[in-house]
């Protein structure tokens, strides 16, 4: 643990020091960034595009063939298969960041350690991270377009 001190105290441990609810705002904003850059520029965006946008199309038409039984099942079976396949191609930015985000939530869960956070009506820093997170992405997919 005094090895990760030592890397991100100077820097990150500073922020926290400030401002706790600050200095996790800002550290959620680098992690979301470094995680969708990584999905950006290690997924086939066309691709991704191309299969969300034939999703979206399927999910409809089942919707048309809630009458038909088998056909909606059919379709369903495509829509999974689909999915399947958009999962495997979105694994690989996972195998890229997963290192550095175990690494980066072992010294926040050391550095947060009896804080108590007190942000409306959250008192654990991984609530307050994972709500920033959540809607850092979104705002940070939609900016870089990332499917």
């Amino acid at each position: 643990m005094a090895l990760l001190s030592g890397i991100f105290d100077p820097t990150l441990g500073a922020l926290v020091g400030w401002n706790p609810v600050w200095g996790l705002i800002v550290i959620s904003f680098i992690m979301t960034l470094l995680s969708t850059l990584a999905y950006k520029y290690f997924t086939d965006q066309k691709y991704m595009k191309r299969e969300k946008a034939e999703i979206k199309i399927m999910s409809k038409e089942m919707k048309e063939l809630k009458d038909q039984p088998d056909e909606m099942m059919k379709k369903q079976k495509e829509l999974m298969e689909r999915n399947m396949k958009m999962m495997k191609h979105s694994f690989r930015p996972m195998l890229f960041t997963i290192i550095p985000f175990l690494v980066v939530f072992n010294w926040l869960n050391a550095t947060y350690e009896g804080v108590d956070i007190n942000f409306l009506i959250f008192h654990s820093w991984l609530w307050v991270y994972i709500i920033f997170s959540i809607i850092l992405s979104m705002v940070l997919r939609k900016v870089m377009k990332v499917y």
